[in-house]
């Protein structure tokens, strides 16, 4: 185990593989990284004078250090990963979004429903995870709709849409005893499970019981039953019948971002494609490896532009519990699918840059707006006010950096004096944390929010360009002009800042169901 000190004694660290933790002057973790060498990678910092700009800040912040020695590499990787858990340093890429493959959940009420789980906690049966989320929807879908199964949280007293349409059973208005859906439940039980061709077996038999009792109805309902099973399987045998899982990931570096998309084929077929945006830095590509792997499956083969390190493959490997081909292709339809995601990333994330432009443009700024913060109120005839800012980073959405604030210091209906408190709030923490600044303000609003807001900028000196957007007629101000900036609602600037505006709108609204809903249980 390493020791932890006020000042970074490079003396300190052997020449053995391990990981390092930056610290900053009370102590907080910034950075988690992991070496060969702990000695020759942490000198390496104070070596190197042109670094990136994220590696620039962290050595401008980091005051201490402490560093743990693992047997091998492979070892360090691992524990990477614990320790950007424990710790979440503001400086390692941060893949909060990713999440588990979820499962399909029968609850253990009475009457069962059927519901998509993220995790598998909780009274009834798990079955999952699937790792392609498209089969596990359409698997949903046949096993609700096939066997009637109610999906509401709450039966409600009276039939809805669903009963009416054919499907749900409905058993909140008894249309269905609580024996016979307990059979459908046991049917679907069958189908999760994988036992199809039997499951299918017995209601031919069944089917043809009821027809020669001339109970023609049910029969026909049997009947449709098992062709929406029959093509369950069917679709089933075709996926299983392709060679192999593969991931197909692609990047492009540009303005100290790292835009990467990753495309995943599940045997032969692409299920599902994810796309990230963080900031550039020195070995960017094996600390994202690491951690999306650390929280997913790898795949059987993983197709990159780039070789791999040794060690990483051999983590790659221990994650799975087997080997893990990697291919850097040059030519073949390997290198053709790496192509397509070079150039998904193009379209995908480049598209988002034509907006950036556009509102660099139509506002005069000094530099593209890569980071946008949005700030929107909401409340209820007064009560329940709440504040919500987004944050749109190259683009789109980094929802690892929204944010909600409870008014505090506003009482009634003033939606001017609570825009003011939760930019003050927001700013003054960012200047207590050293964080970066965005590079544009939105305040959703007319000329009166956007002169709160930026009052409060100006008391805590932070000079960010900001504007605010009025609702009814599209209208972006800035500060010091009396009429708004002569930029038409369906211009492509124009467009982007209502589609920040809205989705920051979204995002109170839904905070102050939240509360209202907190405050309704309490009473």
């Amino acid at each position: 185990m390493g020791r932890g000190s006020k000042t970074i004694d490079l003396e300190a660290l052997p020449h053995l593989p391990g990981c390092y933790l930056f610290k900053d002057e009370e102590g907080i973790v910034l950075y988690v990284g992991k070496a060969k060498d702990l000695k020759k990678r942490v000198s390496s910092y104070f070596q190197k004078r042109d670094h990136d700009p994220k590696t620039a800040s962290l050595m401008q912040f980091a005051r201490g250090l402490d560093f743990i020695v693992t047997n091998t590499e492979v070892e360090a990787f691992l524990l990477e990963n614990t320790l950007i858990k424990k710790h979440w340093p503001r400086y390692n890429i941060m893949l909060k979004d990713s999440k588990r493959y979820a499962c399909i959940h029968l609850t253990g009420e009475k009457f069962p429903r059927i519901r998509i789980a993220r995790k598998n906690t909780g009274e009834g049966e798990f079955f999952g995870p699937f790792v392609s989320a498209r089969e596990r929807d359409y698997i949903f879908e046949v096993v609700r709709k096939t066997f009637q199964l109610r999906t509401c949280r709450k039966m409600p007293s009276r039939a809805c849409l669903r009963y009416h349409i054919g499907a749900c059973s409905g058993p909140c208005i008894s249309s269905v005893s609580v024996e016979e859906y307990g059979e459908k439940v046991k049917k679907a039980i069958s189908v999760l499970k994988g036992n199809i061709r039997e499951l299918i077996e017995s209601m031919e038999t069944e089917m043809k019981e009821m027809a020669a009792k001339q109970m023609f109805e049910q029969a026909m309902e049997l009947r449709d039953e098992i062709a929406a099973l029959e093509y369950l399987q069917e679709k089933q045998n075709m996926e299983r019948q392709k060679k192999y899982d593969e991931d197909i990931l692609n990047y492009i570096v540009r303005d100290n971002n790292v835009y990467l998309m990753l495309f995943k084929v599940y045997k032969g077929t692409l299920e599902d494609k994810q796309d990230f945006v963080f900031a550039f830095g020195e070995d960017f590509l094996e600390e994202f490896l690491v951690q999306y792997y650390s929280e997913n499956d790898p795949p059987e083969e993983l197709i990159v532009p780039e070789p791999l390190d040794e060690s990483l493959v051999e983590f790659l490997a221990h994650v799975k519990g087997k080997k893990v081909k990697v291919a850097v292709p040059k030519q073949g339809d390997k290198k053709e699918l790496l192509d397509l995601v070079l150039k998904n990333v193009e379209i995908g994330f480049f598209g988002d840059r034509k907006k950036l432009e556009a509102l660099q443009s139509k506002l005069s700024l000094p530099k593209i707006p890569n980071v946008i913060e949005c700030f929107d109120i909401s409340h209820l005839s007064g009560t329940a006010t709440v504040g919500s800012m987004v944050q749109f980073r190259g683009g789109r959405p980094d929802k690892h950096n929204y944010r909600r604030f409870k008014i505090e210091s506003v009482e009634g209906i003033d939606d001017f004096a609570s825009i003011a408190e939760v930019v003050r709030r927001r700013y003054s923490r960012l200047l207590e944390d050293k964080h970066e600044m965005p590079d544009l303000i939105i305040i959703d609003g007319g000329k009166g929010q956007l002169s709160s807001a930026f009052q409060e900028l100006r008391k805590l000196r932070v000079k960010v360009p900001i504007i605010s957007i009025a609702k009814r007629e599209e209208e972006i101000y800035v500060p010091g002009l009396k009429s708004p900036l002569p930029i038409k609602k369906d211009e492509k600037a124009s467009l982007f800042v209502q589609e920040i505006r809205d989705e920051a709108h979204r995002f109170a609204i839904n905070y102050n169901r939240l509360l209202r809903q907190k405050a309704l249980i309490q009473k």
